[in-house]
């Protein structure tokens, strides 16, 4: 740590991208994903246990024992697309079983080189061994495999696509499978009938130099596998394409691939890094991160409940886009990761939905301008959860209770739609990007002005009547996580319209009952007040975290709020301490952070969160996949670099005798951050401008002068609590006390 410290000291202002790689090379690559044992939970309908490999468009999950290792291929864009309950889901498209009988009984060793994204593995039984290396091409459709006899003994055996279970489920796909030009073997499904969208998907393979699909391997020899995969929405010539490309294969074109795979790994770990001196909560973090940026670049097709990897059909909740938590969390921290690409793909489906949203806004309530959306949504606006037959079927209670309204289920809640929008307001600081924000306001502003025209007065405040808490709570009054989300819209809603100059007669309106809206109930517990969940209604809630979500994702309270209430919003995280919940430690982590809980406790409990995992980062015994990808890099990063509020804050909430280091990480105002601390004390700042936007920085040396250097302008000193800098786009400042 003293040595990479000291590296930054010496760094000029303007940096070296040279060094600041090696750096980034450096602390990640001292983490690994290694698996000793043969997965046991791959394939799943929920979350898997084995090694992730992916683009961001095609993916493999490792499984099967040394005798019979299966690359489980999925794509992001292959689903059964039909608006409807249980209708409609991501599929897996098939498996890549590469069978050598001579390694049965081998011991299993797998380990994944995150920084690099390869996965290599030694299977070995006796004399007989076999070293594996496989990576899905970053820029390329393609899982390579190089198989090496590393044994003894001749290694034979043979490779083959096969079809994944398909289950009793009722609805018909067709399948077909041949062998082609040059050995070239290839599977294909799809489904066309009863759909809305017709889809299909084909994987296919071949191995360099042999044409047979037989494997024969003597010591010391080689084998190179390339399997591409494609859909119909890469174009109506895609698998002819693909093929075509199989054909021209030959080393020098995969040494290429491996190039700029290496090349887009490097780059995407440069856009931020940091180092904690805390190798356990470190290797989740990057694992984490990963994961992300393997399951998440088609910017129409993001992941869905379990990213990428959907290994048997029908995924548990249909491996959908659950709005009422489930689809937003995973990307939680990659805005201030300064991960952006990956976070692209989230906006398609929620814009996607807008006339559906319409619809049932003005069919519900009677609001004709704003939108209200339902629980489950699918890529290009397929409603997952909508009413049907087979609703009425295997869960007629949806109907008769009131969850279903008109044809869509709400489970009671009418905060999906705000939901939706907290990582666009996200984004939106982040970055203050014209083009995103003109793309994502329209959405904003509908979802605002279903809630300008729903809330009522009461007694001089603004009320939320007949929502839900928790899915089912319906009719209740004040959901406290409602009462934060629609803060939350209102303040972006109107700091949207004013960046691009529109709506001003709306931006007053919306402040006004932004001000005005009934405060969050309260509750006396344990001797304590804590929040309450509803003002009149569901009271606490013995799992989950939806008590806090107003904190955060809604961002409604913080460093700088009232006092009272961040007692009280102590208290319930003091009251709750629901580290490991099932569904929300992904809110609650950096919900402790906002509000100051110790930052000695968060850590520690951190570290047990963060040893709660399967090998690839999943959580244990935690059906959920993705969304747990957020927790650790989203906690770390707020601990580090927190802009909520009044201003950046650096450290503002680190644990004691902890030296750390961060490069880029994203403020709000986009601005780009790295700093560094050491012995208990912040040793320098660096924010680089992107936008040109005001800085105000908490004084991180606060009874000492501060100087500022600038690539722009000259050398001044400031002084006092809080640091306002005037910047200009592209300005890098660097901060050191006198």
């Amino acid at each position: 740590m003293k040595e990479v410290i000291s590296c930054f000291l010496f760094w000029g202002l303007m940096g070296s991208a040279a060094n600041a790689q090696d750096r980034a090379e450096k602390i990640i690559s001292r983490h690994t994903s290694v698996f000793n044992a043969v997965p046991v939970k791959t394939p799943n309908n929920v979350a898997v246990d084995g090694p992730l490999l992916g683009n961001g468009s095609g993916a493999a999950v490792l499984g099967g024992p040394p005798d019979r290792l299966t690359f489980y291929l999925a794509r992001n864009d292959f689903w059964r697309l039909k608006s409807g309950f249980d209708e409609s889901f991501p599929a897996p498209l098939a498996s890549l079983v590469i069978r050598m009988p001579g390694l049965t009984a081998a011991s299993y060793q797998v380990e994944q080189d995150l920084y690099h994204a390869v996965t290599t593995g030694d299977f070995v039984h006796g004399d007989t061994a076999l070293h594996m290396i496989a990576w899905m091409a970053a820029q390329q459709d393609w899982l390579v495999i190089e198989l090496k006899n590393t044994g003894h003994t001749v290694l034979t055996g043979d490779i083959g696509l096969v079809s994944p279970e398909k289950g009793d489920h009722p609805f018909k796909d067709s399948t077909t499978k041949g062998v082609g030009v040059d050995g070239i073997q290839w599977l294909q499904r799809a489904f066309n009938e009863d759909v809305d969208i017709k889809t299909s998907a084909c994987a296919l393979f071949r191995v360099i130099g042999n044409t047979s699909g037989k494997i024969q391997l003597r010591p010391g020899a080689s084998a190179t596998v390339v399997c591409a995969t494609t859909s119909n929405f890469k174009g109506k010539k895609a698998m002819a394409e693909a093929v075509t490309a199989l054909r021209q294969l030959n080393t020098e074109s995969i040494s290429m691939a491996g190039r700029q795979h290496a090349d887009w790994w490097r780059d995407f770990w440069h856009q931020s890094y940091v180092s904690v001196n805390d190798s356990l909560v470190e290797a989740q973090y990057y694992r984490s991160q990963y994961t992300m940026a393997s399951c998440s670049r088609d910017p129409k097709f993001p992941p869905g409940i379990f990213g990428s990897w959907v290994t048997r059909e029908i995924p548990a909740w249909n491996g959908d886009y659950h709005l009422n938590y489930n689809y937003i969390a995973p990307f939680y921290a990659l805005y201030a990761s300064n991960h952006l690409q990956q976070a692209i793909p989230y906006e398609a489906p929620i814009l996607d939905f807008m006339e559906r949203g319409k619809y049932y806004a003005e069919r519900i309530t009677g609001i004709r301008d704003g939108v209200l959306y339902p629980v489950g949504i699918g890529p290009y606006g397929i409603e997952t959860t909508r009413k049907n037959a087979v609703m009425q079927r295997k869960a007629p209670d949806y109907i008769s209770g009131g969850q279903v309204e008109d044809e869509g289920l709400f489970f009671g809640q009418k905060s999906n739609a705000a939901y939706c929008v907290t990582n666009l307001s996200f984004a939106f600081y982040a970055t203050y990007d014209m083009a995103f924000t003109e793309r994502a306001y329209p959405f904003v502003r509908a979802v605002a002005e279903f809630w300008r025209q729903y809330l009522q007065p009461e007694n001089g405040r603004y009320v939320i009547k007949n929502d839900a808490i928790h899915e089912g709570t319906i009719g209740t009054v004040n959901p406290i996580l409602s009462l934060g989300l629609v803060r939350m819209v209102f303040t972006t809603a109107t700091d949207m319209a004013k960046f691009l100059g529109k709506d001003a007669a709306l931006q007053e309106q919306w402040q006004h009952m932004g001000k005005e809206m009934a405060p969050y109930p309260e509750q006396v517990m344990q001797g304590r007040t804590v929040f309450r969940y509803t003002s009149a209604g569901t009271a606490w809630w013995g799992d989950n975290t939806l008590g806090i979500q107003h904190i955060y994702p809604a961002g409604q309270i913080g460093p700088d709020s009232d006092s009272a209430l961040l007692r009280t919003a102590y208290n319930t995280i003091d009251v709750m301490r629901r580290w490991q919940d099932f569904n929300g430690s992904n809110s609650f982590f950096p919900a402790a952070v906002r509000i100051g809980y110790p930052a000695d406790t968060i850590w520690k409990e951190l570290r047990k969160y963060s040893t709660h995992t399967y090998p690839n980062g999943f959580q244990l015994n935690n059906p959920h996949g993705i969304e747990n990808c957020s927790t650790v890099p989203n906690t770390v990063n707020e601990m580090l670099c927190m802009s909520n509020g009044k201003g950046l804050r650096v450290f503002a909430c680190w644990p004691e005798n902890k030296d750390a280091f961060f490069e880029d990480l994203r403020a709000n105002g986009a601005f780009l951050v790295s700093a560094a601390i050491k012995e208990n004390k912040v040793v320098f700042v660096r924010v680089k401008s992107e936008k040109g936007r005001t800085l105000t920085l908490r004084n991180p040396w606060p009874d000492k002068e501060v100087e500022i250097k600038s690539n722009k302008t000259t050398t001044r000193l400031e002084r006092g609590e809080w640091l306002q800098i005037n910047t200009l786009a592209g300005e890098m400042l660097a901060f050191e006390p006198v």
